[in-house]
């Protein structure tokens, strides 16, 4: 069989830490990035194809003649054609669980860097020298002990927050589910949530009930000393709504992990907002090297029962 990885730049792994994926294979190619109009002429000898964000459309797909097996990089499925998949005879596997400490632990430290400043005292180093006393009163910085976190999203990486979390003696709140609201008493009403948490933090799905979750409405219902921190998707979040929440004061100020489009473009509103309480990261919450090592044996483990079940 012959496989073909199409965007290698999204892992930063070495090479013999990655080549395990294609490990009893054929052939292989790897690519570091793959344009849309690049798939037909990359995958069209493939039969298994690996990729984090290139997107396989119908049309795409059904021009794929030997193709038999897409190992998706990641845990979203939303760039491949699932249905089209299905009706093709095509397996599209992707990895869950590999990033949960990860994610989890960026979260607890964007917390931390936005209650201490860190961020912010980087860019002000320069400034020290000049101080009258041995310190700099610059950021007012806050414990995070005693505050109160909301979680909205309550899966392995909600859970996984929620414990580092109650280390730190945070309060925990859990927002109600969008598509079941809970009977469980840990549960609460979103508007309790956002009126009553010092941080919320987004940990649910991209879908219909999601999508600008974050406007204008939600956030005027939490408080003008909260922090919002989102390491889900990026159009969760209305950027020109939160925008103008922070430059208004409506909230304190966020940490975002994600945007709406990826990698973003230059006029951003966010990117040129320059308030020192808005920290963003490039979509890296989940790229520690233990999480990539994790995802690549996972991933692995896909294709050995896909050719366990088509030898």
């Amino acid at each position: 069989m012959k496989s073909v990885l199409l965007d290698r730049s999204t892992i930063s792994l070495p090479d013999n830490e990655i080549e395990a994926l294609w490990s009893g294979l054929d052939q292989h190619t790897s690519y570091e990035t793959t344009d849309h109009d690049q798939i037909l002429q990359r995958c069209y000898e493939a039969d298994v194809v690996f990729t984090n964000k290139v997107v396989f459309d119908k049309k795409c797909l059904s021009q794929l003649p030997h193709l038999k097996f897409i190992g998706i990089l990641a845990t979203g499925t939303n760039n491949v054609d699932l249905d089209a998949a299905k009706e093709l005879d095509i397996t599209v596997k992707n990895v869950s669980g590999y990033s949960t400490q990860s994610v989890a632990q960026h979260v607890i430290g964007s917390m931390i860097a936005l209650a201490q400043g860190h961020h912010f005292y980087k860019s002000d180093e320069q400034h020290w020298p000049n101080s009258p006393t041995f310190c700099r009163h610059s950021y007012d910085g806050f414990q995070i002990a005693g505050k109160t976190l909301g979680l909205i999203g309550y899966g392995s990486i909600g859970k996984e927050v929620a414990t580092l979390a109650k280390a730190f003696q945070m309060k925990i709140l859990i927002a109600e589910s969008f598509i079941a609201p809970s009977s469980e008493k840990q549960r609460v009403p979103l508007p309790e949530v956002l009126s009553q948490s010092d941080f919320v933090t987004l940990h649910c799905p991209l879908s219909d009930f999601t999508k600008n979750l974050v406007n204008t409405a939600f956030l005027r219902q939490m408080k003008s000393t909260a922090f919002l921190i989102n390491t889900a998707r990026g159009p969760i979040v209305n950027e020109l709504d939160l925008a103008v929440a922070l430059k208004n004061n409506i909230i304190a100020g966020a940490a975002l992990d994600v945007l709406n489009q990826e990698p973003p473009s230059k006029d951003n509103p966010l990117l040129n907002l320059n308030h020192k309480k808005l920290l963003i990261t490039p979509h890296i919450a989940w790229a520690s090297l233990e999480s990539q090592k994790k995802l690549i044996e996972l991933a692995r483990l896909n294709v050995d029962d896909f050719l366990k079940n088509h030898s």
